[in-house]
């Protein structure tokens, strides 16, 4: 437990939390203004929140920063985990509070209203103060998207647009947009029926409509009232057209939610869709500031209720990348291993979330100014130098590692906007060449990363860097380019004789070297990506040798251990190596008695 030193509140908290009832709920911490600063939910209220004041040396800087400012918890408790979950939404939508992890402002998104009026308009709207009462469908991704919608719900329906009734029909009924509700000439249940079939339509229900539309034909054409049957079969034809737009997979995924979430230190970003009958009827990516570094599934435990609720979303299954234990099964069912069409959705909204994090970081670095971190000016000058088509804001760096063939490895960092992307770093076990060569190993974990990048979808990096010479960016342009028929710009970085990075090569279209001077601080930066993809790879060739059995011809000599086999491999290069030392050589590497065996072994003849 903390002391005053660190909370002058302690005391009396520490007695409260005596007093918590083990059983699911919802928390509050305050502060000493009385603001609510985190919201949090919990199946033990006790367990959890003695969890923030305990092993405080342990707790990342966030979560001290929160504990030093906490001066009263409240708590709620609630029946079922899942009243915990919909509590906690809503609280942490009423009090906004400092450390807990939101979607980004959603005022700056466009919404479609369906006002709370005896006859409802449908209006185009940015969420604020002074918007009549109503509900809200969105937020939508852009503006020219829920425009193009608009006019397709135009076209299939006719409702009021002004914003106060007269009494007379006026021009919109005249040309056919409205059916004058104002002046009696369409009946109030007769016209909330149509307010009615633009829910379903924002909903996703489209295919209810589309048998609504169906019969409604069918029985005009009965009647034999075939030009307004005609005029169903425009609307019916309209709204196959908007569905097939949006359709991408077949219709045996029927009601389903689909998150996708990706994060570094600061930030996290979300892609959520729904899908109805086999068509995406909302796609939205959003971007999240870290306050208390979350981990990815506890953003999606507090995340997901929001996004559902703003959407109204009524599926019982969600497909996740990863599990979220914070979910509870009688809220949605999770799918973390989906295959077919939802296998095809979870790729599809992770191709869209990493496409949404290289926008967001690309355009917060552009729009940094003058204050623009060291890091990004070098990459616009890495791209005149190299003469690239885009910013490098993703770099991908690779290098081998193994010991005279054995242990084989690669290993491939990421530099996101010019500083590591760790979560995006990848390890390799070499599997196709035998023996210690560096150009079939290269080849084969960049066809490895490439192939599987493009049978995808996923984005590709902005720069490929090799760490070496010409030789292996003649192998990793024969791999990217006639092999993959892929468009990824290449560079390399060459060493000298002291294992110093010294050039930059790149392709302008045959190799050049690229003059930098040392001081040059794109020099520094290239510098620090060849340096890391070296340590990343020998510390993984480090840690697979250790794991294994160091086996090899001299291990199978009596007295000879996997120990002192590698310390002679290192020293002499080779089994061969080893053989042409005198025994004098081996007992000034080994001692005098392994050295002795080790040579009658090796020349049996002598």
């Amino acid at each position: 437990m903390i002391d005053e030193s660190i909370n002058p509140h302690i005391g009396q908290i520490a007695l409260r939390l005596k007093t918590l009832p083990e059983s699911p709920g919802v928390y509050q911490h305050l502060d000493e203004a009385g603001n609510v600063i985190y919201v949090g939910k919990a199946r033990n209220l006790r367990s959890r929140v003695s969890s923030y004041f305990s092993h405080y040396d342990d707790k990342s800087a966030k979560i001290k920063m929160l504990v030093r400012h906490i001066a009263e918890t409240r708590v709620t408790v609630v029946a079922t985990e899942v009243d915990a979950l919909l509590l906690e939404n809503s609280l942490i939508k009423e009090y906004q509070p400092r450390y807990n992890s939101m979607l980004k402002d959603d005022k700056s998104y466009p919404w479609l209203l369906i006002t709370d009026e005896p006859y409802p308009r449908l209006l185009y709207v940015r969420k604020h103060a002074g918007l009549p009462k109503g509900q809200f469908f969105g937020p939508y991704p852009n503006g020219v998207v829920l425009r193009q919608l608009q006019d397709i719900i135009r076209s299939l329906f006719r409702y009021r647009t002004c914003n106060t009734m007269g009494k007379r029909p006026c021009m919109k009924h005249q040309i056919g947009l409205c059916n004058a509700p104002c002046a009696g000439l369409e009946s109030q249940e007769d016209y909330m029926a149509t307010i009615e079939d633009i829910r379903r339509m924002l909903r996703g229900d489209i295919d209810d409509i589309l048998s609504d539309l169906k019969r409604q034909m069918s029985a005009l054409a009965a009647d034999l009232r075939f030009e307004e049957a005609e005029g169903v079969k425009r609307k019916l034809q309209r709204l196959e057209e908007y569905q097939s737009r949006s359709t991408v997979v077949g219709t045996n995924v029927k009601d389903v939610d689909v998150c996708s979430i990706l994060s570094d230190d600061r930030y996290a970003w979300i892609n959520y869709m729904r899908i109805r009958n086999g068509a995406i009827v909302y796609s939205f990516n959003n971007e999240i500031k870290k306050q208390l570094e979350e981990s990815d599934a506890e953003l999606l435990a507090t995340i997901l209720p929001q996004l559902r609720g703003q959407t109204q979303s009524t599926a019982r299954e969600v497909v996740l990348p990863l599990a979220v234990p914070d979910l509870p099964a009688e809220y949605i069912q999770q799918n973390t291993a989906p295959r077919g069409d939802r296998r095809k959705l979870l790729d599809l909204s992770l191709r869209n979330v990493e496409s949404y994090r290289k926008q967001c970081n690309h355009q917060r670095a552009l729009t940094a100014g003058e204050a623009a971190p060291q890091a990004l000016r070098q990459l616009e000058r890495l791209q005149q130098l190299l003469q690239l088509p885009s910013l490098p804001m993703e770099i991908e760096c690779f290098d081998n590692s193994n010991t005279q063939g054995a242990y084989p490895v690669a290993g491939m960092v990421r530099f996101s906007a010019g500083k590591p992307n760790r979560k995006e770093y990848r390890k390799f076990n070499i599997k196709t060449v035998t023996g210690p060569d560096d150009y079939a190993s290269m080849a084969e974990v960049i066809e490895r990363r490439y192939r599987r990048l493009s049978e995808e979808g996923q984005p590709l990096p902005d720069l490929l860097v090799v760490d070496g010479g010409e030789g292996q960016m003649e192998v990793a342009r024969e791999v990217i380019e006639h092999r993959l028929h892929l468009a990824i710009p290449i560079a390399g970085l060459a060493k000298d004789d002291r294992h110093r990075t010294s050039q930059l090569l790149a392709f302008c279209p045959e190799i050049k070297v690229v003059q930098l001077k040392p001081t040059d601080p794109l020099f520094h930066l290239l510098e620090q990506i060849q340096n890391e993809v070296h340590r990343f790879a020998i510390t993984f060739h480090k840690e697979k040798r250790s794991k294994g059995t160091f086996r090899t011809s001299l291990t199978d000599i009596p007295g000879i251990g996997p120990q002192t086999a590698r310390d002679l491999l290192l020293r002499y290069g080779s089994v061969k190596g080893v053989a042409r030392q005198t025994e004098a050589d081996l007992a000034e590497a080994i001692g005098p008695a392994k050295a002795n065996t080790l040579y009658r072994h090796l020349h049996p003849e002598g």
